[in-house]
C-alpha cells in the first residue's frame, strides 16, 4: 500500500490558482501540470460533498443532503451533528479495509468525525459549560493524543476557526496536527482539511482583495506537503467547492410567513420559529434550501410561491430530487436552487426587533439554518473592541454572558455555494503528487472515493498511455 495524504484547501478552484500560490502551482507543475475539475455534487456543500467522496455516493444514497436537516422524528432543525453513524454508505476506510486489513485511517478535520470506525480522528468540539461558558477544545481518538496535542501545539482556536475572528491560525493548527498523526502513527491514509479560504471567500467574494489569505493558505500547504512527501507519502489535493459572488440574499422564511405558512412561537417579545405548527418552512444552507411541507396537499402551492421569489432558480419536486441524486427522506419535499448571484438565509422574523436571541450570536446549533453572516462584526457598534472586551471580561468573572455582536444585515456576504459553477475556473479541482495519476479534464464527484483508493494500492501501476 502506498501511504497517502488528501489535503482538503477548501474552495480552491483553478481561478485562485496563480502569482499568490506559488506553492501549489508549483505542486501541480511537479505532477506533470495536471488539474482535474471536479463535477461537484448537489448540493455543493461540506458535509455532503466530503461524504460523497469518502463513499463514491450521492447523497440520496449515503443520507447527508446538507450540512444538516430537519429531523422529523425529533421536530428539530439540527446542523453541524458529529456522529459518523449518521452516513448511511460505506466510507473508504471499510472498502480498504476489505482489500487489506492492515489498512489505517486518519480523520484529521473532515466532518462526521466522531462515533466513528476510523483508526484516529480530530474533531472540533467545544465545551459547554453549566454557567453558560463556551470554551475551545477539540475531540480526539485515540484519547491521549488530546493531550499530546496540546502538549505540543497549545489549545485549538476554536474562535479561529469560525465566526468574526477567524484566521489562518486554524487552518495552521490542523495542518501541524496531521503531521503529529503522522508522526506518531504513521496512517495508511491521512484526511486533512485546511478551510481558511472558505471564510475569507464568504466575506470577500472571489473577486475581493484575498491576496493576503492565498498566501497564508499557500504557505501552509506548501509545508505540509513537503513534511508528508518527505516521509514517503502520497498528496492529493482536493476542495469541495468553488465559491460564487453572491449579492442577492433571498428570505425564503419571510415569504412563507407572509403566505401564512410559517408559524411563529412568540417569547420574551422574539420570535421563534415554530417547525412543528408551521405548514412550510425552509431549512437555509448557502445556496440551497430544504423546504418542508407538513401536509402533501400544499406542496403544489408552496412550490408556486417559492418558484415566485427572486433570486430561487430551481424548485425540485421528487422528479427533480432524483435527477440531482439528493431524493432522501431527510430532504425537503421540496429542495431550492438558487441563482449564481444569490444565497438563501434562515431569517424568519419581519421585525429586527423581534430576532430571537441568538441571531446576534455565533451560535451554529440553534439556528435553524446556516448563517454565514457570523463571520462579521456588527458595523453598527460603534467600539466593537470595547463590546467583545467587556463581555470577555465577564465570562473571565465566571458570569454568564451573550457574545452579541453578528449584525443583521444579509448583505454583507459576498461569496456563497451550493449549486454548480457555470465556468469550469470556478469549480472544485483535483490534484496529486503522483505524476500521471490525474489528468486534465473532468472527474465526477462519485470517482474520487475509487481514485483515492488507486492511489493507495495501485501505485505500481502508471496511468500514463
Amino acid at each position: 500500500m502506498q501511504r497517502t495524504a488528501v489535503i482538503n484547501v477548501v474552495g480552491l478552484t483553478r481561478n485562485l490558482i496563480g502569482e499568490h500560490t506559488p506553492r501549489l502551482a508549483a505542486f501541480g507543475r511537479a505532477a506533470g501540470g495536471a488539474i482535474a475539475t471536479i463535477d461537484a455534487v448537489m448540493p455543493a456543500l461540506t458535509c455532503s460533498a466530503q461524504t460523497t467522496y469518502l463513499t463514491g455516493k450521492l447523497p440520496g444514497a449515503h443520507g447527508i443532503v446538507g450540512n444538516g436537516w430537519y429531523f422529523r422524528e425529533l421536530d428539530q432543525v439540527l446542523l453541524w451533528r458529529q456522529s459518523n453513524r449518521l452516513v448511511q454508505a460505506p466510507r473508504i476506510w471499510h472498502l480498504a479495509r476489505e482489500r487489506d486489513p492492515s489498512f489505517t485511517c486518519a480523520n484529521t478535520f473532515w466532518w462526521y468525525a466522531m462515533a466513528t470506525d476510523a483508526d484516529i480522528t480530530l474533531t472540533p468540539r467545544p465545551l459547554y459549560c453549566a454557567d453558560g461558558r463556551k470554551l475551545p477544545d477539540f475531540y480526539a481518538q485515540p484519547a491521549s493524543l488530546r493531550d499530546s496535542l496540546r502538549e505540543r501545539l497549545g489549545q485549538f482556536p476554536l474562535f479561529d476557526f469560525w465566526g468574526p475572528r477567524t484566521s489562518i491560525r486554524s487552518s495552521r493548527w490542523i495542518a501541524d496536527a496531521a503531521l503529529e498523526v503522522e508522526k506518531a502513527f504513521q496512517p495508511t491514509l491521512n484526511l486533512i482539511y485546511l478551510p481558511h479560504l472558505d471564510y475569507c471567500l464568504q466575506r470577500g467574494g472571489p473577486h475581493g482583495d484575498i491576496s493576503a489569505d492565498l498566501r497564508e493558505i499557500d504557505t501552509v500547504f506548501g509545508n505540509l506537503s513537503d513534511a508528508l512527501q518527505s516521509r514517503g507519502v502520497s498528496v492529493v489535493v482536493l476542495s469541495e467547492y468553488g465559491i460564487m459572488p453572491v449579492q442577492r440574499p433571498v428570505h425564503i422564511n419571510r415569504a412563507l410567513r407572509d403566505a401564512g405558512l410559517v408559524e411563529i412561537k412568540r417569547d420574551l417579545g422574539r420570535d421563534y420559529l415554530d417547525t412543528g405548527a408551521s405548514r412550510a418552512f425552509a431549512v437555509a444552507d448557502h445556496q440551497i434550501a430544504h423546504v418542508y411541507v407538513r401536509d402533501r396537499r400544499d406542496v403544489a402551492t408552496v412550490q408556486r410561491l417559492c418558484e415566485a421569489l427572486p433570486g430561487v432558480a430551481e424548485v425540485l419536486g421528487e422528479l427533480g430530487k432524483r435527477h440531482h441524486g439528493v431524493a432522501h427522506p431527510r430532504a425537503g419535499e421540496l429542495v431550492l436552487l438558487a441563482e449564481p448571484d444569490s444565497w438563501f438565509t434562515y431569517y424568519f422574523w419581519r421585525d429586527d426587533a423581534a430576532a430571537p436571541d441568538y441571531a446576534r450570536t455565533v451560535d451554529i446549533h440553534n439556528k435553524p439554518g446556516y448563517d454565514p453572516v457570523e463571520l462579521f462584526i456588527d458595523p453598527a457598534l460603534r467600539f466593537p473592541a470595547l463590546k467583545v472586551a467587556s463581555v470577555l471580561a465577564r465570562k473571565t468573572l465566571g458570569m454568564r454572558y451573550v457574545m452579541d455582536v453578528i449584525p443583521l444585515d444579509a448583505s454583507l456576504v459576498q461569496g456563497s455555494h451550493g449549486v454548480r459553477t457555470a465556468d469550469d475556473g470556478d469549480a472544485p479541482i483535483l490534484m496529486s503528487s503522483e505524476r500521471g495519476r490525474i489528468r486534465d479534464g473532468n472527474v465526477a464527484a462519485t470517482d474520487v472515493c475509487s481514485i483515492l483508493l488507486e492511489h493507495i494500492f495501485d501505485h505500481e501501476h502508471s496511468h500514463v498511455e
